[in-house]
Parts: structure tokens; C-alpha cells; sequence
């Protein structure tokens, strides 16, 4: 049987305020499959954002549990969660986060570094997304010198050059006008379908949901709707 990118089996989170118990997520179950452009999404509060971040391992339940490739996420040690984080995730925050001191190809190639890949085999795999992407020409670039929704696309690249399982986005079109936020979009379905890349997105932006193949709507913790 195939190992799914994302299980999750009654998955609770709970915060303390004094002596006050505040639920965050109740009780989710969820299959992600492979291949799948799912979007979260409900209002501020909802839980989207602390989904993601038990899913990445920067946050653990409170009960339950959360496998990604068939790994239990909630029985790894921080070290093993930060291995999953390297080898198994990708990231698109709404903000970027581009090393500014680094140029374009440098910022796709840092994971490949830490993953301890070659140097000319980085350089080789940066080019070729950044060019996939529509970057081609901008590699020399520093973050600096090109616009948001480049500065996106290079983000875009380093989500997907190592091939994870999954790739989680944050709002990644928060920052971006109408036009290059549907750019963006169409490009992360290509990725989406000529790779077979899992999608999971926490977003506001109808425009995401609009483009995804699967829309679960988080209410107080809760799904309460699941849409395909």
C-alpha cells in the first residue's frame, strides 16, 4: 500500500491561558493522497495555521496522531523532525523568506546544501527550476532586485528542487497583486501536475481556492466542510 503524504488520526491541540483551556484543533481526521492541491481554509482563529505547523513538526498535539510518508510526526525526536523538515517538506511563506545576501540560484541551492548535495549537481538542479519557474536569465539576482511575485517564484524553487512529499503554503499569495497571484497559481498546478507534488495551502484568498482541487473549511478547530 502506498504511504500517504499526510495522515492525520483524531488530532487535537489545546493552549493554556491561566487556568483558561482554549481548543485549537478537535479531533481532525484527514487523508491527504499523493498528487492532491488541497486548500485550508475558514476564518482567522479557525486553526489553519496551527495545522500547518503540527503537519511541519514546529508545533505538537495535544493527543492524537500525524504521519507524513507513513513516519509518525508525533513520536519523532526534535532531530528527526528536523531531518523530516529537509528531506520530506517544502515551504512558501506569504513573506518569502529569501536569504537577501544570496542571489536566486544560491537561495534554491541552500537546502540542496544543507542536504549535502554537490556543488555541481546544486547548480545544475537550481537552473534548471529556476528556469521551469520562468526564471531563466535571473539567476545572479539577489531578492533585492527582483519583484514580490519573483522573489515568489524563487521561493517556489526551493520548495520543490529537492522533490519533497509535500509542500505546505503559507498565504503565499498574500502579498501579491491579482495578476502575478494568478501567475502564481497556474504555475504551482503545472508543478502540481507535471510533478505530482502534494499541495496542502492556508489561505484567505479566494483566488487559491478557487484553483485547488479540494477546499476543507476549518471552523473553530473543526472541518467543517470537505469539498472535492
Amino acid at each position: 500500500m502506498e504511504k500517504l503524504p499526510v495522515t492525520c488520526r483524531n488530532l487535537s491541540k489545546t493552549y493554556q491561558q491561566g487556568r483558561v483551556t482554549i481548543p485549537a484543533l478537535v479531533e481532525i481526521n484527514l487523508d491527504i493522497p499523493k498528487g492532491d492541491f488541497v486548500c485550508l481554509s475558514g476564518p482567522s482563529g479557525s486553526g489553519k495555521t496551527t495545522l500547518l505547523n503540527i503537519l511541519s513538526g514546529l508545533d505538537t498535539p495535544t493527543h492524537g496522531e500525524i504521519s507524513i510518508d507513513g513516519a509518525r510526526v508525533d513520536k519523532m525526536t526534535k532531530s528527526a523532525l528536523a531531518e523530516m523538515r529537509l528531506h520530506k517538506i517544502g515551504f512558501v511563506f506569504q513573506a518569502y523568506n529569501l536569504i537577501p545576501v544570496l542571489s536566486a540560484q544560491e537561495n534554491v541551492e541552500f537546502v540542496m546544501q544543507l542536504q549535502g548535495i554537490a556543488s555541481q549537481e546544486r547548480a545544475r538542479k537550481a537552473r534548471r527550476v529556476l528556469k521551469e519557474v520562468g526564471l531563466e536569465g535571473l539567476e545572479k539576482r539577489r531578492p533585492g532586485d527582483l519583484s514580490g511575485g519573483q522573489q515568489q517564484r524563487v521561493a517556489v524553487a526551493r520548495a520543490i528542487v529537492s522533490e519533497p512529499s509535500l509542500i505546505l503554503a503559507d498565504e503565499p499569495t498574500a502579498n501579491l497583486d491579482s495578476h502575478t497571484a494568478e501567475s502564481l497559481m497556474q504555475l504551482l498546478c503545472t508543478m502540481n501536475a507535471e510533478h505530482g507534488i502534494t499541495f496542502l495551502f492556508s489561505t484567505h484568498d479566494k483566488l487559491v481556492m478557487d484553483y485547488s482541487k479540494r477546499l476543507i473549511k476549518l471552523r473553530d478547530g473543526q472541518v467543517e466542510n470537505d469539498t472535492k
